[in-house]
């Protein structure tokens, strides 16, 4: 069924969420205090749409032509069925732009963020209505990637997470309910986690940043891109499955995990950024970026097949 989206904050991720929103029937009403927000999101949505098409995520009667760009949240907001919050990851803007967004809304609207880590909580501090705010966190590029996290606040009631849950999975998205807020959500600590031990492995000279890369998008991370860490230890287990890897090889991983390194970035920093530029060896963010995209479309098509 299709409704008006509003999106808040038209950067690149909510230039993102308006392209798959729009893809799927809705009709997008913008807003960003950017001078060159409009612009920026019309020409991401141009640019994404052959992508959408490709992967037959884009409805009849789905069209880019559907969205519209407005001064302010509220006047965005007007006649909307949802709200995508995705301005400035700072907790005192986000606070009195959510306050903005709930006193233009009747009160059975959600209200999204795409905090990556704030805690909706905190952030609807000054709003009437928090029992309707969630965090409905997305992966980058949220147009491609079928990620988002659903997080309530002390007072999201039930019936948001219910509504937030529905409306994701209409998209063709993969929402999970995270049930207690954290820093980070949970991808973003399972990303950071990892990301430690890549960089003290650099930092103790075990290995460069480049082969650091090279052992996951060679190796673990083309079965992740399949299923997650319990699961693959599972198969890992073989007939006797999860059961039998934690009495065989239990002990082992407990012998890795309490070896893991705990750097400091400012300490190791530099060698990172020279070991990264390396490793992109002349290729611009936007050829990375572009790169990227073609390799998750090929990834997503196979991801979605039986």
């Amino acid at each position: 069924m299709s409704q008006r989206i509003a999106v808040i904050g038209a950067g690149t991720i909510g230039a993102s969420w308006a392209a798959i929103f729009l893809a799927r029937g809705h009709d997008v009403a913008a807003s960003d205090p950017s001078p060159n927000g409009e612009a920026f999101a019309r020409r991401f949505i141009d640019n994404a749409w052959p992508t959408l098409q490709a992967l037959g995520l884009v409805v009849p009667g789905a069209s880019p032509t559907r969205f519209s760009f407005h001064a302010t949240p509220a006047a965005a907001c007007q006649g909307a069925a949802f709200v995508q919050e995705s301005g400035p990851e700072r907790e005192d803007i986000k606070i009195e732009t959510f306050a903005a967004i709930d006193a233009a809304l009747p009160k059975d609207v959600v209200i999204a963020s795409s905090s990556s880590g704030l805690l909706i909580t905190r952030v609807t501090v000054k709003c009437k209505h928090p029992e309707r705010c969630v965090i409905g966190h997305p992966f980058n590029p949220p147009h491609l990637i079928p990620l988002v996290e659903l997080v309530g606040g002390e007072k999201t009631s039930a019936a948001a997470i219910a509504k937030a849950m529905e409306f994701y999975r209409a998209l063709g998205k993969h929402p999970i309910h995270i049930k207690k807020e954290v820093r980070g959500h949970v991808a973003n600590r399972l990303q950071a986690a990892l990301w430690r031990e890549a960089v003290s492995l650099v930092a103790d000279g075990v290995v460069s940043v480049a082969d650091a890369d090279a052992a996951i998008a060679y190796g673990p991370g083309l079965r992740w891109a399949l299923m997650g860490p319990h699961l693959t230890f599972h198969l890992a287990g073989g007939e006797g499955g999860m059961a039998h890897f934690m009495s065989h090889l239990g002990p082992a991983v407990q012998s890795w995990i309490d070896d893991l390194g705990n750097p400091k970035l400012a300490d190791v920093q530099q060698v990172i950024i020279d070991g990264v530029t390396q490793e992109a060896n002349g290729r611009t963010i936007s050829e990375l970026q572009k790169w990227r995209d073609r390799k998750l479309i090929e990834i997503l098509k196979v991801s979605a097949s039986p």
